[in-house]
């Protein structure tokens, strides 16, 4: 174990003599975090919307009004009947058009069914639901309570017009002000860690192929489980100050709740990082040049990271890409964190995870260190 020490002393000080290296230890991920925090969301605001109002009476200007107040939308432009309708949609300056037909007020106060037409741009499929939703919510609280001002309800429940109506009490668990942030950030964070450890480390043995130092490396009387482990455990202690940082800023700059014991992702992360770790290492023994690893390295990360869950919901992909995913390590550490920061998930609850992360581990580490060729 004495050349252990030798090999973990000399990694520290290859380490920290390259100024170029540290920023991007140090500095990149809590940039990135913070970055890709507000940039990478599925909140939708200041949606365009073109009104064409063929009434022009009190109430539908009441309507439009609940628009203009709303955080959500833009009013870009208001048309009448002699205007050409549905321009702005078609010139992809809006993303939403919102007719109010003629004699909408009259309709409403003869308790008249009336009909407002919304037309949506639905190119981005997920934004145009969530425009849409937005849309019949503002027309869903107008008509309550002009259906309250008018006592249209209780006439139309009197002469069996409308059936009864039920009180739905609706409750956000977990993430109760629907705050993307909360969603975003321990998988953010996930990325962030596995990125930094995996480029890394894919780039030190093959480093030391280039500048010649790993023949002075190979005659020594190292073994080879001790070559992975010295090299493995300096990014490995980096790798866990990049998560404690991380979770500080997570607190902190964005309050994400941290409901479940910290113990249990501390725990995760430390079988984790020998794998992305032991998979950069491996890539490492096996690729040419910085350049080739480096490549390699960034395939599997896009894979990753596109199968892991953080952007789309594992339950929405195809079943074989479902099945794929099984072998993703950062799926795993995905829904630990965030099973642990937002639902308090205990040991139980992700005892599956530690299972499959752990054999992966393994094997990972296995194969780094078989495929690492010593000539001595």
């Amino acid at each position: 174990m004495g050349g252990l020490k030798f090999l973990l002393e000399k990694e520290f000080k290859q380490i920290f003599r390259d100024k170029g290296m540290l920023p991007l230890i140090f500095m990149m991920p809590i940039l990135q975090l913070c970055v890709l925090s507000f940039a990478a969301t599925f909140d939708v605001k200041n949606i365009n919307i073109e009104i064409a109002d063929l009434d022009n009476s009190v109430l539908s200007q009441q309507l439009i009004g609940k628009y203009e107040a709303s955080k959500y939308f833009n009013l870009i432009s208001f048309r009448h009947s002699t205007d050409n309708l549905g321009e702005g949609l078609q010139e992809g300056e809006v993303g939403i058009y919102l007719e109010i037909p003629k004699d909408f007020e009259k309709d409403i106060v003869n308790e008249i069914p009336t009909s407002i037409a919304i037309k949506v741009d639905a190119i981005d499929g997920m934004t145009a639901g969530v425009s849409v939703s937005y849309a019949q919510t503002i027309i869903q609280d107008f008509r309550e309570e002009i259906g309250e001002r008018y006592g249209i309800k209780e006439t139309a429940i009197a002469k069996g017009q409308l059936p009864l109506q039920f009180n739905i009490s609706n409750q956000n668990w977990y993430n109760k002000t629907l705050n993307y942030k909360f969603y975003m950030v321990p998988g953010l964070l996930v990325l962030l860690v596995s990125m930094i450890g995996m480029f890394l480390t894919s780039m030190n043995i093959v480093k030391e192929k280039e500048i010649g130092t790993i023949e002075q490396l190979n005659v020594t009387p190292i073994s080879k489980a001790e070559f992975i482990l010295g090299k493995l455990t300096p990014f490995w202690l980096i790798g866990m100050f990049v998560l404690t940082i991380g979770l500080l800023v997570a607190k902190l700059f964005f309050s994400v709740p941290m409901v479940g014991s910290l113990v249990i992702v501390y725990s995760f992360a430390i079988i984790y990082l020998f794998v992305v770790l032991g998979l950069g290492l491996f890539i490492s023994t096996l690729a040419d040049t910085q350049q080739q690893a480096m490549f390699i390295a960034w395939f599997f990360m896009i894979i990753f990271v596109l199968l892991s869950g953080l952007f789309t919901p594992i339950e929405n992909m195809p079943d074989w890409a479902q099945k794929i995913t099984l072998l993703n390590p950062v799926r795993y550490f995905i829904e630990v964190m965030r099973g642990v920061l937002l639902k308090g998930a205990t040991w139980s609850d992700v005892k599956n995870n530690f299972l499959v992360i752990g054999v992966y581990a393994m094997i990972i580490n296995l194969m780094a260190i078989f495929a690492y060729r010593k000539t001595n």
